[in-house]
């Protein structure tokens, strides 16, 4: 299977709901991310697409899936009990595809705050790690930390991949989050990116090196799990 190529499965959520799903297999895999998409665009989105391929070339598969609302064609997305349902059901279905890999789970915004909530409640089985792009703490222009409290009650290690200019993710509000959550914690702050990891033109950077870093701080987290564990 090329870079380019991902194979199409179906995943049970329960009896009567199934999402679909991309996986997408490195040549040599050390670890296997869970990755859900944002609110308002699927797991086909270009961002995804090329971040799932990244992935791969640094020894990393990734299982992109759908939130049932996502799959309808609707723009209202699940309640949160849903949701995390689906959330269990991927890392469920990518523990049984790739057993002998370390797991970790997260996602694109809405998708990364699912997977949180998910394992706040109840920890998923085999994840060692959450990776969030662009963790929406709050609604832009209406900056908080409420958002941010459940995830006091996940012990497993975090990184927080973060534009600068991110309206979600005031840094004000962010900064202290991280710092409250310590040790568990990883920051990587790019700057002049905003939540779609897009910079301006003028900043004399491009979104390909900013996905490049990106892609790098997750090959890097996923490599540190695997010496811990």
């Amino acid at each position: 299977m090329s870079l380019s190529d991902s194979e199409e499965l179906s995943i049970e959520v329960d009896g009567s709901t199934h999402v679909p799903g991309l996986l997408q297999r490195a040549t040599d895999a050390h670890a296997m991310l869970v990755l859900a998409h944002g609110a308002g665009a699927g797991m086909r989105h270009a961002f995804l697409r090329e971040m799932a391929c990244g992935l791969a070339q640094r020894g990393i598969d990734t299982l992109r899936y759908e939130f049932p609302y996502m799959s309808r064609g609707s723009r209202r997305p699940d309640s949160p009990p849903l949701c995390h349902a689906t959330v269990r059901a991927a890392v469920e279905a990518a523990r049984r595809m790739a057993p002998s890999l370390p797991l970790l789970a997260g996602g694109k915004s809405f998708g990364g705050r699912m997977t949180s909530q998910a394992q706040a409640s109840n920890p998923l089985p085999g994840v060692r790690g959450l990776v969030f792009l662009g963790f929406p703490l709050h609604a832009p222009k209406e900056p908080s930390a409420a958002r941010a409290a459940h995830l006091a009650r996940i012990e497993i290690p975090m990184l927080f991949l973060q534009g600068a200019r991110d309206e979600f993710a005031t840094q004000a509000y962010l900064l202290p989050v991280i710092e409250a959550l310590g040790a568990r914690a990883r920051l990587e702050l790019f700057s002049d990116a905003d939540h779609s990891f897009h910079v301006p033109v003028r900043s004399g950077r491009t979104d390909i090196e900013i996905r490049d870093e990106a892609l790098g701080a997750i090959a890097a987290f996923s490599r540190a799990l695997g010496k811990d564990s």
